[in-house]
């Protein structure tokens, strides 16, 4: 028996979408640990990074294990006997949000490629307004991984006031070219994919070869080259577990990959891959700043913050960490920069819990 905790908040129809286009009848997914106290000031939002679920931990009804399940329960980091945590699951993502999977009620039929343009303004718009029907006001804390690091610096610069402190955790203010390269190329694999059909694909025909190449791709970035050295060498596979294809697999870091990949594939909806891919790479906080990163975060006002990030990050790296913290300092913000030496890269956050858990949790006590 499958269990289900996730719950829906209605968006306003027509939804307007930052880049044109609006949205009918569309909402978000979300889910929630702890208790909202009587003055309603002990919210906690987590804004996720591109492939996760609003399931970022067990509960009662769902006591499958979450994305970040060591970090979100009573006496953990983010202490549910005090908090009252929401995870709201991305605008355009197929976990339960309208996304280009979506039925379009206009014509009966998926939206396809006929889904609005998305931005992570749209991300953050849909997230506050679930927030919203809760009935806070105020967040007491923001906390933003990867994508959704971005997404919460627009949240922040859109709806003044409604966030207290934040975290940014393993995120950038604007995406830099290699982000975007990577990004890129990943679409164009997808789009390559016979398959993909412009977008017509259906699960019989759905572009394998497309989604797992670009799988690949991201999981050798969200990692690092000083890890794949320490996990995998040159160490070859066993002859039995090599495959007889020319050039085909013949070392283990090859078959790892190759697992990821198979694991990932039909688990995420490829045309939502692709908007919320390209929803990563438009995302500028300088839009709000003339142009300058650092006046565009300026804009947001927030009491503290706490802003993480790892020396070994090639995704997003920890210069755009200290450029986020440098620029929440300047609007007024008290912030602690955290920079970690993880040697697991991007994916440090679902990975070395220790060290996130220890800052994650010691700024949370002090709020």
């Amino acid at each position: 028996m499958s269990h289900d905790a996730r719950r829906y908040f209605a968006l306003s129809s027509p939804f307007a979408m930052k880049r044109g286009g609006e949205l009918h009848g569309a909402r978000v997914a979300y889910e929630t640990w702890g208790t909202l106290n009587a003055a309603r000031d002990n919210a906690i939002l987590i804004l996720t990074g591109l492939s996760p679920s609003a399931h970022a931990a067990s509960n009662h009804e769902d006591p499958s294990a979450g994305w970040w399940e060591a970090m979100i329960g009573p006496g953990k980091a983010i202490d549910t006997s005090r908090w009252f945590v929401i995870c709201v699951n991305s605008l355009g993502s197929d976990k339960g949000s309208t996304c280009a999977a979506s039925i379009d009620p206009a014509t009966g039929e998926p939206y396809r490629l006929d889904f609005p343009e998305l931005s992570l303004e749209d991300v953050a718009n849909a997230a506050h307004a679930a927030v919203g029907g809760l009935g806070i006001d105020q967040l007491a804390c923001l906390i933003g991984c990867s994508m959704g690091g971005m997404s919460a610096l627009a949240y922040m610069v859109l709806h003044p006031g409604s966030v207290r402190a934040h975290i940014s955790v393993d995120t950038a203010p604007q995406a830099q070219p290699f982000a975007i390269a990577i990004r890129s190329l990943q679409r164009e694999a997808i789009r390559l994919d016979p398959q993909w059909n412009q977008g017509h694909y259906d699960d019989a025909h759905y572009p394998v070869d497309g989604m797992s190449i670009a799988r690949k791709l991201g999981v050798i970035t969200y990692r690092s080259a000083m890890e794949w050295n320490g996990r995998f060498a040159r160490i070859r596979l066993d002859p039995e577990q090599r495959d007889d294809n020319p050039f085909g697999l013949e070392f283990e870091v090859e078959s790892y990959l190759e697992g990821h990949a198979q694991r990932f594939v039909h688990t995420f909806d490829p045309n939502s891959y692709l908007y919320l891919s390209r929803a990563s790479d438009w995302f500028d906080i300088s839009e709000y700043g003339e142009g300058s990163v650092l006046e565009g975060l300026k804009r947001i006002r927030v009491e503290k913050a706490m802003v993480i990030g790892v020396s070994t990050d090639i995704l997003f790296p920890l210069e755009q960490q200290e450029q986020i913290a440098d620029g929440l300092r300047a609007a007024g913000a008290a912030v602690d920069f955290v920079a970690l030496n993880s040697p697991q890269g991007h994916d440090a956050f679902l990975v070395d819990i220790p060290n996130y858990s220890r800052a994650i949790g010691g700024f949370l006590a002090g709020l």
